[in-house]
């Protein structure tokens, strides 16, 4: 068998195996200390040579962009603005909570719309009967 036969081979065996496809992981994002930020902003800021900033990126895999930002975090906030933003996790009770208060709130809002479109219906029944009548009134022969 070549090889591109025995990938797909192997490909087509792992799709048709009893407890299905074997998928890899989530991929993560990667994050960085604060002492490793600033460590590679300094040792960033410290090359002098041809090519000595690209070849520290290309070692430690990051992009330009990576030390702009954190040289901004570094000048603004010292280490502490180095830290991670962390984001404050709602636990799966309090989503369903927080989702279920908008849909009352909006159905609420739209029942009274409703409301005030059925109060101005009715106004508008009541003053075309009143029309009617005196139409009809109108009409009538005086004896």
């Amino acid at each position: 068998m070549t090889m591109p036969t025995q990938l797909m081979q192997r490909a087509h065996d792992e799709v048709m195996a009893e407890d299905g496809p074997t998928l890899p992981d989530k991929p993560r994002r990667r994050t960085y200390t604060a002492e490793y930020k600033l460590a590679i902003v300094e040792e960033y800021d410290a090359c002098a040579g041809d090519g000595d900033k690209g070849a520290l990126l290309r070692r430690e895999g990051l992009y330009s962009s990576h030390i702009v930002e954190w040289r901004r975090a570094r000048d603004a906030g010292g280490k502490s603005g180095l830290g991670q933003a962390r984001r404050k996790k709602t636990s799966r009770d309090a989503r369903a909570l927080a989702k279920a208060n908008a849909k009352i709130q909006r159905l609420e809002s739209d029942l009274a719309k409703h409301k005030l479109a059925l109060g101005i219906a009715g106004k508008a029944h009541a003053l075309l009967e009143m029309l009617a009548e005196s139409a009809q009134d109108e009409q009538k022969p005086k004896q």
